[in-house]
């Protein structure tokens, strides 16, 4: 027989014999085989706990098979397993997550025209936008998570939101005039206690220096000085003074220069100290533009104040403070002040400079007398030695 049937099966050739299912079942009968009805409790079959290697195929073995798996087929045979790890129903989460996740970045793949654009919605548009944007300023963390697109309402509400009010724009105006206000002032601070005795103090060390080069040469001779015209310097050994003395008390100058004023113009004009008697009357800056009346306030009785000029040395001797008086007190400037101790005419000085220090409400002043005339040819005093 040389073409096969459908209910025989060939397993073997020998020859030209070609046995049948039911020939090769009797043949096992007669060699003590056992039927297969019998197989699976009298064969100890060696796959029986294996796995089955093959893939699932159309046309699966038929009941009688004696190679058909003795175990059921499942999915998890199916996929790639880490080693070790065995089929089971712990599989079963790790697959659902993975579904899940999948299903979450790429949508469903069918479904209606409405699930299709919500599907289309999460990817970042309807056309497949490259991937989603930043969420406007003041939308809520939930909108900002799913991506949800806002509606023209809600983009007109966040524009109004971002928008500054005229409130916040008048407290920016307002600050920005503050914080320039205070650069300003401080840089006129900066100017006032600083700068200005910088430049001051120049200017004063200066005209001393020209002073005594004058006289030296020749070139200065004693008489009335016009005003701003220094003709004497000024040493108050205690406090490390040395500035020169120019005529009239004008702001600018004389005392903005860093130098001290004499009262030489009515209705204020006091003696030189070359007068036989009268009173010598001086006024300059406690604080800014070199400061000469800095700390004249620390002078006590006895401390000695020295006049130079161009033949002679003048020495006196502080004998009173007055530490606060009006502006407008202008006898403490007569021949013989009130206050001052003295009770007949003599050669007096009196320092006049504004208290508190960084104000002008008050004047403070100190009177002294003269004790030494000392010419120029004989020598520095002793006040201006020791």
């Amino acid at each position: 027989m040389t073409a096969l049937r459908p209910e025989r099966e060939t397993d073997a050739s020998y020859g030209d014999q070609s046995y049948e299912a039911s020939g090769a079942l009797g043949d096992w009968d007669a060699a003590g085989a056992v039927h297969p009805g019998s197989y699976e409790a009298s064969y100890d079959d060696p796959y029986e706990d294996a796995p089955y290697e093959g893939a699932p195929y159309e046309g699966a073995p038929y009941e009688g098979d004696p190679y058909r798996p003795r175990t059921p087929l499942d999915d998890e045979t199916m996929a790639l397993r880490m080693p070790g790890a065995a089929p089971g129903p712990e599989s079963e989460p790790i697959r659902a997550a993975a579904a899940s996740s999948a299903s979450l970045a790429t949508g469903p793949a069918t479904g209606g025209r409405a699930a299709r654009r919500k599907a289309a919605k999460r990817r970042g548009g309807r056309h497949g936008g490259g991937g989603r944007e930043a969420a406007p300023a003041g939308t809520s963390s939930a909108d900002a998570e799913s991506g949800r697109p806002l509606s023209r309402v809600e983009a007109r509400r966040q524009a109004r939101l971002r928008k500054a009010s005229p409130s916040v724009i008048a407290s920016r105006v307002i600050g920005e005039v503050f914080i320039t206000t205070g650069v300003l002032m401080l840089l006129f601070v900066t100017y006032q206690l600083w700068w200005t005795n910088v430049r001051a103090q120049a200017q004063a060390g200066s005209e001393a220096h020209q002073l005594q080069d004058d006289w030296a040469s020749g070139k200065r001779n004693p008489g009335v000085f016009a005003p701003g015209q220094g003709f004497a310097i000024l040493h108050i050994p205690k406090l490390d003074v040395v500035a020169p003395i120019a005529e009239g008390v004008s702001t600018e100058k004389v005392l903005n220069k860093g130098m001290v004023g004499h009262y030489g113009e009515a209705p204020l004009k006091t003696a030189m100290p070359d007068a036989k008697t009268g009173n010598f009357g001086l006024a300059a800056h406690r604080n800014t533009h070199g400061e000469p009346f800095r700390y004249i306030n620390k002078l006590k009785p006895g401390d000695a104040v020295v006049v130079e000029t161009q033949d002679e040395y003048f020495v006196y001797k502080v004998t009173r403070t007055l530490p606060v008086t009006s502006p407008t007190n202008t006898s403490v400037l007569d021949p013989v002040p009130p206050g001052s101790g003295f009770t007949q005419p003599g050669r007096y000085i009196t320092l006049t400079t504004c208290t508190p220090e960084f104000t002008s409400k008050y004047r403070l002043v100190v009177w002294g007398k003269m004790v030494e005339e000392r010419p120029r040819s004989k020598g520095k005093p002793d006040a201006l030695i020791e």
